[in-house]
């Protein structure tokens, strides 16, 4: 047969599919989530979780040598406080575990960078993303807690805020709050794409967040939509955002691509507990290859448009892929 067109040339072999390979994963694209809990001599498996931890602050100095030396460039920060209120005035408290942690990381390696969370979730008494009126999130009386919360961070050595509460305006206030703090050159990577998801419920576990009542529906986006997907990207570009989240990743890959094309900003993806749950439960079981299926599922995202991956497998699959 005289077939002119073969593109099984371009596979035949293993150094030919290196050679044409489109999209190269690295651990230079990963940035690792822990989470960081009151107490001293703690390092304790999260059950929903397996192989992710909850640390006391004086164990992640050597946590975050680990991660160094995994070649993952950032590490983002969740803490669970020592006491919670209405308003979640412990998350901008600077002897609460999250700012002593960035410290503590900043101290120990200088270069790896450090991502603050900023929401109140995990801070209030009742669970929810900001100051309730009548069982409602106050979005405008919401904001400055939040603006002290990012500066709290910046303070402590962060590198980058996340904003993750999806309150209007929230971007445009953290900017001015750092800038006016002097941090101006402390960026802001907004989960400016944050559905209202299945996929968190081993996050909210970990980080002891689950709402006292009701959901997350009235400020997270409802998951069928996309166009409203690009129009919080564009208003969070218009506020100073300087990266660009959507989350979760694997069932919104579609949404990945379409910010990726309608914006200049980096992309970050979370890939949530739940999707990172899902593999660790099918691989004990034997159902599953777990090295083929993250790599796959990793480098999908990445081939969708992610600059940056956060992604508890990030420490797993950065050994695998300097194997």
């Amino acid at each position: 047969m005289n077939l002119i067109q073969r593109p099984r040339r371009l596979r035949i072999s293993s150094g030919m599919r290196d050679l044409v390979r489109e999209t190269e994963l690295s651990p230079r694209d990963f940035v690792y989530p822990i989470f960081v809990v009151p107490g001293e001599h703690i390092k304790e498996e999260i059950p929903s979780m397996p192989g992710c931890y909850h640390y006391s602050v004086d164990q992640v100095a050597d946590l975050a040598r680990e991660i160094a030396v995994r070649g993952i460039p950032a590490v983002e920060v969740f803490g669970l406080p020592a006491y919670k209120d209405e308003i979640g005035s412990s998350a901008w408290d600077m002897t609460s575990p999250v700012q002593r942690a960035i410290a503590a990381i900043k101290e120990a390696v200088p270069q790896l960078l450090v991502i603050g969370d900023v929401c109140l979730c995990q801070y209030t008494s009742h669970g929810h993303c900001g100051e309730l009126h009548d069982h409602y999130v106050d979005n405008d009386a919401t904001l400055p807690h939040l603006v002290q919360t990012a500066v709290s961070q910046a303070r402590a050595g962060a590198d980058i805020v996340a904003p993750s509460d999806m309150m209007d305006g929230r971007i445009a206030a953290i900017r001015t709050g750092l800038d006016a703090e002097g941090f101006v050159n402390t960026s802001i990577m907004s989960y400016a794409v944050k559905y209202a998801s299945g996929y968190y419920g081993p996050f909210r576990d970990a980080a002891d967040s689950t709402p006292a009542f009701g959901d997350r529906r009235q400020y997270q986006m409802d998951p069928a939509n996309v166009r409203e997907a690009l129009r919080e990207a564009s208003l969070d570009v218009q506020e100073g955002a300087d990266i660009i989240m959507v989350k979760p990743a694997l069932a919104y890959l579609d949404v990945v691509r379409q910010v990726y094309e309608a914006t200049d900003r980096p992309i970050a993806v979370y890939n949530v507990s739940g999707e990172y749950a899902m593999v660790k439960a099918a691989a004990a079981n034997g159902w599953i290859d777990e090295q083929r299926i993250v790599l796959e599922t990793l480098t999908s995202m990445k081939r969708a448009g992610a600059k940056i991956i956060i992604s508890y497998h990030a420490m797993d699959a950065a050994a695998w892929l300097s194997a």
